[in-house]
C-alpha cells in the first residue's frame, strides 16, 4: 500500500496537553515516512533558461517582422510625396478610346521663365507615343517629337522597368516614376506597382520608369542627381494634358522641379539626355532641334541599346 500524507488537527481549540492555555493550536503534517528529495537551487534556475530563450526569439521575430513590414510599406507606398493618380485610375485612361485621327496631332511650343528658371514647353496634342531602339528618322513625317527616355548602364542594362512593342526588356521598380503607353494613349504617374507595365506588355504598348520630380504638386524631399546641367521632364497638367519640358540653361534638379510645380504641373518625371540632341516637327513640317548638343551627342556607339521616346500622329 502506498504511503499517504496524513494531516492531524487537534479538535480541542482551547487546551492542548503540554501547551499553555491560550496558544494557537499546532497543525502537524505527517508524510507517512516517505523520504522527500529537495531539488537543488541550480536545477530550478536552469529550467528557466529555455523559457527565457524562447521568449527572446519570439521578441526578435516580432521585431524583425515589424521592421520588414515597415520597409515594404515605405518602398511600395510611402514615397515621401502624395500620389494623386493611382495605377488603377491611369489604367482606365489607357483603356479609353483615343481621340479621332481626323483631329491633326501637333506640338504646341511656348516658353517662359519661372522662379528664375527659363524653360521651353512642348505640349503634346493628339499624338500617340512609343519607344524605339534606334534613332528616329526625321524623314518619317508621322514623327512629331523625339527624345531619350530610360537610362541604361555602360554594360547596356536598363535602369527601371522597360517595355518596347509589348516586349519586357527589364523589370526593375527602383524608380517610382513611370510613363505608360497603350491604345494610342499616354499617362504618367508615381507607383512601384507593375500593373501598368504588365498591361502595356499585353497590349503591345510601351512603358519606362524614371525619377519622380513632382507628385500631386509636391516635390520629393531630396534628389539623387546633383549639379547643374540642362534638364528635361515629361509632365502632366490637372487636365491630363502631357507636356515635354526642357530648361534653356543649366539648372539643379531641385530648381527645375520647383519651377515645374510653380508653373502648374501636378506630376512630372525626369527625362534623361542632358544636352543630347532631340527634335520636334513644327506645323509646317520643319525639323527643330532641342538642346545644345551636336549630332555626336546622340551616343552613336550605343545606338542598339538607347531607348528613344517618340510622339507620332495617330
Amino acid at each position: 500500500m502506498n504511503d499517504k500524507t496524513v494531516i492531524i488537527i487537534d479538535e480541542k481549540p482551547d487546551v492542548i496537553p503540554g501547551q499553555p492555555e491560550g496558544e494557537v493550536p499546532v497543525i502537524t503534517i505527517e508524510d507517512g515516512g516517505s523520504p522527500q528529495t529537495a531539488r537543488p537551487a541550480k536545477m530550478r534556475r536552469g529550467r528557466k533558461w529555455p523559457t527565457l530563450v524562447a521568449a527572446a526569439i519570439v521578441a526578435i521575430m516580432v521585431c524583425a517582422c515589424g521592421f520588414g513590414g515597415w520597409k515594404v510599406y515605405r518602398y511600395f507606398y510611402d514615397f515621401g510625396v502624395p500620389v494623386g493618380i493611382s495605377p488603377s485610375q491611369n489604367l482606365e485612361k489607357l483603356e479609353r478610346t483615343s481621340a479621332t485621327k481626323s483631329v491633326k496631332g501637333r506640338i504646341e511650343v511656348t516658353s517662359d521663365s519661372i522662379l528664375g528658371v527659363a524653360m521651353t514647353f512642348y505640349k503634346i496634342d493628339n499624338l500617340k507615343a512609343e519607344i524605339v531602339l534606334s534613332p528616329p528618322d526625321t524623314a518619317d513625317t508621322s514623327l512629331m517629337l523625339s527624345t531619350r527616355c530610360a537610362d541604361f548602364t555602360a554594360e547596356g542594362q536598363y535602369l527601371g522597368s522597360l517595355v518596347v512593342d509589348g516586349k519586357v526588356l527589364q523589370t526593375d521598380r527602383s524608380r517610382a516614376g513611370y510613363c505608360a503607353m497603350a491604345n494610342g494613349n499616354v499617362v504618367i504617374g508615381v507607383s512601384r506597382s507593375e500593373k501598368l507595365k504588365d498591361y502595356c506588355a499585353e497590349r503591345g504598348g510601351a512603358f519606362f520608369r524614371q525619377f519622380v520630380l513632382v507628385s500631386d504638386g509636391v516635390l520629393p524631399s531630396r534628389f539623387v542627381l546633383h549639379g547643374k546641367v540642362e534638364r528635361r521632364a515629361l509632365a502632366r497638367m490637372s487636365d491630363d494634358s502631357i507636356w515635354f519640358v526642357e530648361t534653356r540653361h543649366k539648372e539643379t534638379l531641385w530648381d527645375f522641379a520647383d519651377a515645374l510645380r510653380e508653373y502648374g504641373f501636378v506630376d512630372a518625371i525626369y527625362i534623361t539626355g542632358r544636352s543630347n540632341r532631340s527634335w520636334y516637327r513644327s506645323d509646317d513640317g520643319a525639323i527643330h532641334h532641342i538642346g545644345a548638343g551636336d549630332e555626336s551627342s546622340n551616343v552613336a556607339n550605343t545606338k542598339a541599346t538607347v531607348p528613344w521616346l517618340v510622339f507620332k500622329c495617330k
